[in-house]
Order: structure tokens, then C-alpha cells, then sequence
């Protein structure tokens, strides 16, 4: 989905590394494994690109892990706040979404473990711009997309909220294939004109 703008395109096709994290019952296609907690088990790192099952549903997502457990995350005008301490982000131009008039804001982010990747953002006075604080329970990681008003993630309780270690599938590690938005895999005729190379073999990070 566009929820992880600029790092991740429609259309792109990605292998996730499942041993990454130890095995859980959503390793296996559809959950259908019954058993609890995970095997082999080693906690993500901060910036990590992860699949995970949606705990309220039945759908995989895709978003990058900001929150470990214990930590106090919050948005204050747009700007990630972890631990009572502003995220720094640099302005590094715009970007533009399909079908959107207006070109998005760019920033290069740094957590606080070094990482830096980029986001976008459409302003700093979107509905999920501003909220509470969070507190990420034991056991628990916050994740967030890298489009920032386009993402329904751990801000957004209801839908998302908190992911437990046990609906982590994997990470994600690099593209291995990629076509236009709305080219379908199987229209080999289009590959030619439709496949982006450049982003064929491209790393995650």
C-alpha cells in the first residue's frame, strides 16, 4: 500500500526474512499452526521494516518498527517524540503521490539508535499529527508508516494499536522485483515499458 511512502512503492515485491525474529504460529500460511509465543525468538531493532498480522483481523501489513517496549511515544505537531525527546528530521525536498495536486514534504528521520530513513508528510497539522502519549507495553513494539498522514498504524488504536511480538512475521529485506502501479504481475507484455529496474535488488532499510 502507499502507507510506506517514499521507501516501499505499489507494485514493488519484497522478501521478508522470516528466521529474523523466531517463528510464531503466523509463520506459517494463515496461522493455521496452533501454538503460542514464538520459537528462536530475537527481538527487532528500532527502524526495522516488519510484516506483521494485524491484531484486530486477518490481514499481513507492512510498517517500520519506531516502538520497543517500555518506550513513551508520541506525535506533537507532526514531529515523533520517543521518550520525551524530539525525533531530529531534515528537509530534503518534496515528493510527489500519484493522483495527489499538491507535492509532499521529504525529511531524512533519525532515531534514536542512528537510523535514519525517509518520510513524508503532507503537513504537521494532520489528524494524526497530534496524540497522546503511548506507552508501549512489554511484549509489544509501536510501528508506524513512513507516510505519515497516509498510514493506519499503532496511532490509530481501534485499527492497529500495539503489535505483539507474537503477529511479527518478519522483516523485510530487500525488492526483489517491482512494477508500475497497476501493471499485474502476470501482463508480461507490459514488462518492458512497466518493470522499474532501478529498483530491482534495492535494499531496505
Amino acid at each position: 500500500s502507499g502507507s510506506m511512502f517514499p521507501t516501499l512503492q505499489v507494485g514493488d515485491y519484497i522478501f521478508v526474512s522470516k528466521y529474523s525474529y523466531g517463528y510464531s504460529r503466523y509463520s506459517f500460511p494463515g496461522g493455521i499452526a496452533h501454538f503460542s509465543g514464538r520459537f528462536f525468538y530475537k527481538e527487532p531493532e528500532r527502524g526495522d521494516i516488519a510484516v506483521f498480522r494485524k491484531p484486530h483481523g486477518y490481514v499481513d501489513y507492512i510498517k517500520r518498527i519506531i516502538g520497543l517496549p517500555g518506550d513513551k511515544v508520541a506525535m506533537i505537531d507532526g514531529v515523533l517524540h520517543i521518550n520525551g525527546k524530539a525525533v531530529p528530521r531534515t528537509l530534503a525536498g518534496t515528493y510527489n503521490v500519484r493522483g495527489v495536486a499538491k507535492a509532499y514534504f521529504r525529511y531524512d528521520e533519525i532515531l534514536p539508535n542512528g537510523k535514519t530513513h525517509e518520510i513524508i508528510e503532507k503537513s504537521d497539522s494532520e489528524p494524526l499529527d497530534n496524540t497522546p502519549t503511548f506507552v508501549v507495553p512489554e511484549g509489544s513494539f509501536f510501528v508506524m508508516g513512513d507516510n505519515r498522514d497516509g498510514s493506519q498504524d499503532s496511532r490509530v488504536v481501534t485499527e492497529v494499536g500495539f503489535v505483539p511480538a507474537e503477529n511479527l512475521i518478519g522483516r523485510a529485506e530487500v525488492i526483489f522485483f517491482s512494477l508500475d502501479d497497476g501493471t499485474h504481475a502476470w501482463e508480461l507484455w507490459k514488462w518492458p515499458f512497466s518493470v522499474r529496474y532501478k529498483r530491482i535488488f534495492q535494499a531496505l532499510n
